[in-house]
């Protein structure tokens, strides 16, 4: 079996040991193309999987290594007769290590930590007067693995939790509040100090928060973004800043990433900005790579998938085709 993974720094000597006889390669996103030519199984991960490739290709799974799945056209692919299966965030630990940066994220910008190391070094002493989390309200919009994850963690802080979700009828963990549809986000927006987006990206809700959505939000308000880029209208979002009504965003995601270093974005003072490193952690590296092999070889063995996300019309059906 060939797997071709579209990350060219991802380490390959694990799977010698959980792979035996497997051929793996990794390469860069903008080759993945080129090369998935006689492979049995690809893995995007930021490589783009469209109809032309999906059309012209050998491959009948493609196994995302992670939870993203907007770089690939899963109708194309059900069409084609491949699988496509993703690793969910609440199996790897992806959700819980996202949670954990959607709260750091949160707690330096309401603390100042960029200004209050700052004035260490100056010599300023005592300053500045920050925000605590307890006794003001945190929204986290977007109810799956990860913002649940969050709410549980921010609890222990004393903030009020509400939250925005698609079927608002499912309700929310008991440490929220009050669960609203997505037709009241203005209302929830108003009433946020913190607003955390979690949400699942895709086109149907490509920049979600607008130049509208940030008006809605309190003067002063925070803004943390740990789902995907294309949630956020990031001109509506820099304008925001410039104008002082919103008091910071915390974005680990980026409209287009890598995002470029010298972006005014990036660069404003009032943004702590991350290279998309939420989810990477030890623990979530190790529970993915396992469950990740795992589902590999129910696939060589013709097993039953995990985790798909389509019905072949045609040919898969959850195991190789020779």
């Amino acid at each position: 079996m060939r797997l071709l993974i579209g990350f060219d720094q991802y380490p390959l000597e694990p799977f010698a040991t959980l792979l035996p006889g497997w051929e793996v390669v990794k390469t860069s996103p903008d080759r993945f193309a080129e090369l998935a030519d006689g492979m049995d199984v690809l893995t995007p991960i930021g490589a783009k999987i469209d109809a032309d490739l999906l059309a012209g290709g050998t491959f009948r799974l493609v196994q995302q290594f992670g939870v993203g799945l907007e770089t690939v056209d899963i109708e194309a692919a059900t069409a084609a007769g491949v699988l496509v299966s993703r690793l969910p965030g609440d199996v790897t630990g992806n959700a819980d290590s996202v949670a954990e940066h959607a709260v750091l994220l949160a707690l330096a910008l309401s603390r100042e930590l960029d200004g209050a190391r700052q004035a260490l070094r100056e010599g300023r002493w005592s300053q500045p007067v920050s925000r605590a989390l307890f006794d003001g309200t945190v929204a986290i919009i977007g109810l799956g693995a990860i913002g649940i994850a969050t709410a549980k963690r921010l609890a222990g802080f004393g903030p009020r939790l509400i939250a925005v979700r698609a079927r608002p009828e499912l309700g929310g963990p008991a440490e929220v509040d009050q669960v609203y549809g997505v037709d009241q986000l203005p209302e929830v927006l108003a009433q946020a100090d913190v607003v955390i987006s979690a949400l699942m990206f895709g086109e149907h809700n490509r920049n979600f928060f607008d130049s509208s959505a940030f008006a809605a939000m309190k003067p002063g308000a925070l803004f943390v973004n740990v789902a995907r880029g294309g949630l956020v209208d990031e001109a509506a979002l820099l304008a925001a800043l410039e104008s002082g009504h919103l008091g910071g965003a915390g974005l680990d995601v980026h409209a287009v990433e890598p995002a470029d270093p010298a972006s005014p974005l990036v660069n404003h003072p009032k943004v702590i900005a991350t290279p998309h490193i939420a989810g990477v952690t030890q623990q979530m590296m190790l529970r993915s790579l396992i469950a990740f092999t795992d589902n590999l070889k129910r696939y060589a063995a013709g097993e039953p998938l995990l985790w798909t996300v389509n019905e072949p019309s045609q040919g898969a059906q959850g195991r190789p085709q020779h």
